[in-house]
């Protein structure tokens, strides 16, 4: 991990180290360097971890059920129908509760 990162740094370095030579060096330089810290990190312990990670995660991703178009548009009109029903029920208990403290406890008529 430690070279990597000594590589990366190395890169940028060398990237303003060698502006006078050339944008083609110059960015050949830290392109090649990027890739030496790319491959180091890969084979150290943390980067094969995440490979495995990806690995895993595609694995787990293929065994995912997705819903048919059918099942998805049903829980959407589900979802829609809640919506609205929750909204009216507390407009409605909105609405109740604003009647009561203010027109029968306090008697402030509109």
């Amino acid at each position: 991990m430690i070279g990597a990162a000594l590589l990366l740094i190395a890169s940028l370095a060398a990237f303003y180290v060698l502006s006078k030579q050339g944008a083609f060096v110059q960015w050949a330089a830290l392109l090649v360097l990027l890739a030496g810290a790319v491959a180091l990190f890969f084979t150290a312990e943390q980067g094969k971890a995440l490979i495995g990670y990806g690995q895993e995660s595609a694995r787990e991703l293929k065994k995912v059920v997705w819903p048919t178009r059918k099942e998805a548009t049903q829980m959407t009109m589900y979802v829609f129908a809640f919506v609205v029903v929750m909204s009216l029920f507390l407009w409605l208990t909105d609405k109740t509760l604003e009647w009561l403290l203010y027109d029968l406890i306090l008697g402030w008529k509109r």
